[in-house]
């Protein structure tokens, strides 16, 4: 298995796509100092432009929304597609995947289609109302929206979670991270998560391009090893780059940023 990752990882990656960058500044001490300055995540424009986007595609106007943004074409995470098809191995080709913080349904939509799974259950959780929202607009029989982890495992049985862009917008993340250690689940996807290199955990302030939607909030970005000694019960199989974030951005005293991802299995 371990073999096939590396091989995945080795042919999608030596070419990373790289989209839009956004723009860090600051160096915070505490997390309510920053959402002090920031519109926050709870902004309603964030909101309102996901489901815009997400209806066109839905309707298939479009083939892709990532962060509101419109595509014509998908654009695949291909480090987050070898940890579905890995957790698919061990359950009978049936995908059964948790998306904590999958907005409306963006990866769902992303990946439904690839005809790869004999059976898809997507559950997302998430903020209220984007939950409210997902409920009236896109629920089916394969995607379902969920207010927590809690009431997700009270329906249903993933043996995969996907953290894709949500911990480091998430003030007390550690606390997600020992629930996750808590339930067991056979892989952990990690995607699009930013971290920092030769320097210590810090709080920046991330502002939104105007072109895509107006806010700002907060973010965390991880020192690696740090924030992989969180998951006391799952071993690193690979990591990657994001598919589609800058490989790299310096903060303005230099600091670098990184964006990547990385597939976790439960220890056995």
């Amino acid at each position: 298995m371990v073999d096939l990752f590396r091989k995945i990882k080795k042919y999608f990656f030596k070419n990373n796509i790289v989209g839009h960058s956004n723009c860090w500044s600051g160096n915070y001490g505490t997390w309510p100092e920053a959402l002090n300055e920031c519109s926050g995540y709870d902004s309603e424009v964030i909101l309102t432009s996901c489901l815009k986007s997400l209806i066109k595609v839905r309707n298939g106007e479009y083939k892709y929304e990532r962060d509101s943004v419109l595509f014509d074409e998908i654009q695949y995470s291909f480090g987050l597609l070898t940890g579905l098809l890995s957790s698919t191995i061990e359950n009978n080709n049936e995908l059964n995947v948790l998306d904590f913080g999958g907005s409306l349904g963006s990866t769902y939509f992303q990946n439904k289609d690839l005809r790869c799974f004999k059976s898809i259950k997507w559950s997302i959780v998430e903020q209220e109302k984007f939950v409210k929202c997902g409920k009236d607009y896109f629920e089916n029989e394969e995607l379902k929206f969920y207010y927590s982890i809690e009431e997700c495992l009270s329906k249903r049985s993933p043996n995969v979670i996907i953290l894709s862009g949500v911990l480091q917008y998430i003030e007390n993340y550690v606390e997600i991270i020992n629930q996750i250690n808590e339930i067991r689940f056979d892989y952990i996807i990690i995607d699009r998560t930013t971290f920092i290199k030769g320097s210590t955990h810090r709080i920046v302030k991330q502002e939104v391009p105007d072109w895509i939607y107006k806010a700002s909030y907060p973010v965390h970005l991880f020192k690696y090893d740090e924030f992989i000694s969180l998951f006391t019960n799952y071993e690193v199989v690979t990591d990657f780059n994001s598919f589609c974030d800058p490989l790299k951005h310096d903060l303005e005293d230099n600091a670098e940023i990184n964006w990547k991802g990385m597939i976790l299995q439960i220890k056995k």
